[in-house]
């Protein structure tokens, strides 16, 4: 039987960049002891006042179809709080959807057609090709250097615009690397966009995971409003990976454009959820500002932890739950050392080379065990790479 040509452009090195983490998660299946830092799942439950309500809601009846745009309690609730960060916006900018990547999706879709260029900085997180592909637009791959910590050079990202340039996607706090993007770097992209005429994309998932700096919305800087489109959920921030629950802010059209797309793709994100939501951003759970510090907390154990090695160096992030570490000194390729590193110390990690050619000879582990395992996981990795 024939598939559609979808099919190919969604599959590739980004679906394969998993295939380390299911064969760890496999063998721990099987009695080993493994230490799983192969992907961004925050390790803490959704605090317990959010999944009372979520309960409650369901007690009270909210088993039935959902506003396709969400309801407008939570999207008051979401747009209040960018109002709070400078975006002026309301509640018909934002539509509620099944996840932030389910978001994206649907946003690629309505921006863009087949021959279109979107600029990714990378490395980049590995959904982001087929999500483009599945348009028929072209990701155009923009490096960034692992010896100035991968933060984003705007000259770099102008000298790659073309005709055909239609957006750019950015991620900040970025995933893998942790790097925020600062001010003056955002006044120089906005600058970009508006003289070339470009969508803003920007993925702001761990936008509430931050430990130095501060995070800033593309949104709200001048004659941004109009051509921003920004992603973000409760997944990482709330520790609520498993409850499909994000948005879309931007232009009414576009958000009538991709209410017509959810209508016949997703009919509405489960009411009793979107309670849950409201009430999580109404009254934020005190266990939201301790997860963050916790995720500091480990970051500077493996930092710690990975100090005195000649073989590792880590590339300390000021945001996020994820941190890069430097194997380039080993000699191995990123998924040859990846490959070792769970055969050999029962440690899984991403292959750098995953989120992109400017990884190579880096991995990504992700900040989500406890500090005592996390530190011992360290120190298995730079014996590990002291071996090479």
């Amino acid at each position: 039987m024939r598939y559609s040509q979808l099919t190919d452009r969604i599959a590739g090195e980004g679906a394969a960049a998993w295939d380390i983490h299911y064969r760890a998660l496999a063998r721990q299946a099987n009695g080993d002891d493994i230490t799983i830092l192969s992907v961004g799942d925050p390790d803490f439950d959704t605090p317990r006042p959010i999944v009372e309500s979520a309960v409650a809601s369901l007690r009270d009846g909210a088993t039935h179809y959902s506003d396709v745009q969400g309801k407008l309690e939570l999207r008051q609730a979401i747009v209040d709080d960018y109002r709070r960060r400078g975006v002026e916006a309301g509640p018909d900018n934002l539509i509620i959807m099944a996840g932030a990547q389910c978001g994206l999706y649907a946003a690629a879709q309505c921006l863009l057609d087949p021959g279109d260029e979107v600029l990714v900085p990378e490395p980049c997180y590995v959904t982001y090709e087929a999500v483009l592909h599945a348009t028929g637009a072209e990701m155009v791959q923009v490096p960034m250097d692992g010896e100035a910590g991968f933060r984003l050079d705007p000259a770099a990202l102008e000298a790659a615009i073309t005709p055909r340039t239609r957006a750019l996607l950015l991620n900040s706090p970025h995933n893998p690397s942790g790097q925020l993007i600062d001010a003056d770097t955002w006044a120089a992209i906005a600058e970009l966009c508006r003289r070339h005429d470009l969508w803003m994309i920007s993925d702001e998932v761990y936008a509430e995971l931050i430990f130095e700096g501060e995070h800033l919305c593309p949104a709200g800087l001048p004659g941004m409003a109009e051509r921003s489109v920004v992603v973000s959920s409760l997944s990482k921030s709330h520790a609520m990976t498993g409850w499909r629950l994000g948005w879309v802010l931007g232009p009414e059209t576009l958000i009538q454009h991709l209410s017509h797309l959810a209508l016949c793709m997703l009919y509405g994100c489960p009411d009793f959820i979107q309670d849950a939501a409201c009430d999580a951003l109404e009254t934020p759970p005190h266990e939201l500002a301790e997860m963050r510090e916790i995720y500091r907390t480990r970051r500077d154990v493996v930092c710690e932890a990975l100090a005195e090695s000649p073989a590792v160096t880590a590339v300390r992030p000021p945001a996020g739950m994820f941190l890069m570490v430097d194997i380039r000194a080993t000699g191995l390729s990123s998924q040859a050392f990846a490959d070792r590193l769970l055969d050999e110390e029962g440690v899984s990690v991403l292959s750098g080379e995953a989120f992109g050619p400017s990884a190579a000879g880096f991995v990504r582990l992700s900040l989500t065990v406890d500090a005592e395992r996390l530190a011992a996981a360290s120190r298995r990795l730079a014996a590990c790479a002291e071996r090479a």
